[in-house]
């Protein structure tokens, strides 16, 4: 197969070619400067699509309930893009793919387009180019972006920040699980589920979220709480109907713009912080001062955080030297 160029990937994904779409996010996943081209000559085309965020704890049947509204989406005629976060292998670093397999369905319509990506260490449920993919699709002209998050509590708040709409997917059998996330996951809410409703439980953990969601109260708008059954596909209607409606809700003023602006601050936030980070940590001598201070913490009778306190004065003044570079790296 000829190796396509950057020209070659943008007119593919411009034109929602299934095999450019493909490479073009597998070549924002290795970064570099060719992800750099390819992402500066799509940007006039991104920022269309709305972005939701599927997320909750493990269990949820968040894969399952996103195949489900994939379909209802499909049913209005609305060109969906997938992005199913998998943790990644502990041999290979890749994904498990666990979520494809699971997204068959979905995968079978031409205009829906799903990618496994790996967390590869990431924390915030999101993989680190999982942004920059959904830009792919997003240039590819599809109308709605789902992203199926690893189920990891609190340090999904990532998610928030990522997206336009945060569904926060429960299941009846979570029970107090309610109050211990009130002071995490839970604020980030734009709309609860609560999955698997055919389940015992399901009005008793509605109620709970439902009491929770006073204290989440927005410019008027107070979160919706939804039952579904993704398998028996009951409630697909009605929420596909909360998220349309919260699409259009943030449309109407300032909103939109605002949580737009909000996401880019924060993209550029982790840019500069990514940057930073490999130009300070990639230095050979920071790592031998490094461990250097490793060694004085095992050897003597000071505290890591005195031993750190030290490292970084011996090498504060460095810092500020050498080029960042914001191409991301491999």
């Amino acid at each position: 197969m000829a190796k396509l160029t950057v020209e070659d990937l943008v007119e593919g994904v411009l034109a929602a070619d299934r095999r450019c779409l493909g490479r073009a996010i597998t070549t924002v996943e290795d970064g570099g400067e060719t992800s750099w081209r390819l992402l500066k000559k799509l940007s006039p085309h991104i920022g269309r699509a709305f972005r939701v965020g599927i997320t909750g704890p493990p269990g949820a049947g968040k894969s399952t309930l996103a195949d489900a509204l994939v379909r209802e989406l499909r049913k209005r005629s609305l060109k969906v893009g997938v992005i199913a976060v998998d943790p990644s292998s502990p041999f290979t670093g890749g994904a498990l793919l666990g979520d494809r397999v699971r997204m068959l369905r979905a995968t079978e319509d031409p205009e829906v387009f799903v990618r496994s990506m790996a967390s590869r260490g990431c924390l915030g449920g999101l993989a680190r180019t999982t942004q920059e993919a959904a830009d792919v699709l997003d240039a590819a002209g599809k109308d709605i972006i789902l992203f199926e998050t690893v189920g990891v509590g609190q340090s999904e708040l990532t998610v928030a920040s990522a997206c336009d709409l945060t569904v926060v997917v429960m299941v009846p059998e979570a029970g107090g699980m309610v109050q211990a996330m009130k002071a995490g996951v839970m604020e980030i809410a734009d709309l609860f589920v609560v999955n698997k409703a055919d389940r015992p439980g399901a009005e008793e953990m509605e109620f709970q979220l439902i009491d929770a969601s006073r204290y989440l109260i927005t410019e008027g708008r107070r979160p919706p709480v939804l039952r579904t059954s993704a398998l028996r596909d009951e409630g697909l209607e009605a929420l596909v109907d909360e998220m349309l409606a919260y699409q259009k809700w943030l449309a109407e003023g300032d909103r939109l713009a605002q949580k737009r602006r909000s996401q880019a601050k924060t993209r550029i936030r982790e840019l500069v912080r990514s940057a930073l980070e490999e130009n300070f940590w990639g230095r050979p001598e920071i790592q031998e001062s490094l461990e250097e201070a490793a060694n004085v913490y095992r050897e003597g009778d000071v505290s890591l955080a005195e031993v750190a306190q030290r490292f970084w004065i011996s090498v504060r003044d460095s810092v500020g030297e050498g080029d960042i570079s914001f191409v991301s790296q491999p």
